[in-house]
């Protein structure tokens, strides 16, 4: 697998067959409560509500399927929570420059709100079990 400072992409996560593998190769190993972008915050956020951005959002939405981490049986039924995960982080150098990657599909891919907490933090060897559906099943946090 790459290490932290390798481009990561979508072409090549794509290419790893299991959800636990994919979590593994998209790890940062980041601490909770590390600033991200300090005082600039207000630059990525006022990005995340950016029409460009959404327009954007709902496209990789729909090409990973509407499934965490773009993995069939992972599906993500409430819209609201699907957060868009750049691959290789971004910084405050890329909204600055107006690098590519902020808008780069190969750059993207779509997660609940758990993986991505693990995706930044990790909590050890956890990994998110398949959920068993049958039919008429319709409560998606089992």
């Amino acid at each position: 697998m790459s290490n932290s400072k390798t481009i990561k992409t979508y072409h090549e996560l794509i290419q790893i067959p299991s959800f636990d593998e994919r979590v593994r190769y998209l790890m940062l190993h980041g601490s909770i409560g590390s600033e991200t972008f300090g005082f600039d915050r207000y630059i990525n956020q006022m990005f995340y509500r950016s029409t460009e951005w959404k327009q954007l959002r709902e496209q990789i939405f729909i090409r990973d399927n509407g499934c965490d981490l773009g993995i069939y049986g992972y599906d993500l039924i409430d819209r609201r929570s699907v957060i868009i995960h750049h691959i290789t982080p971004i910084t405050l150098q890329d909204f600055e420059t107006g690098s590519d990657r902020l808008l780069d599909p190969d750059n993207l891919i779509t997660t609940s709100p758990w993986t991505h907490r693990l995706i930044h933090y990790g909590y050890g060897n956890e990994v998110k079990p398949v959920l068993e559906r049958r039919p008429n099943d319709t409560c998606p946090w089992k």
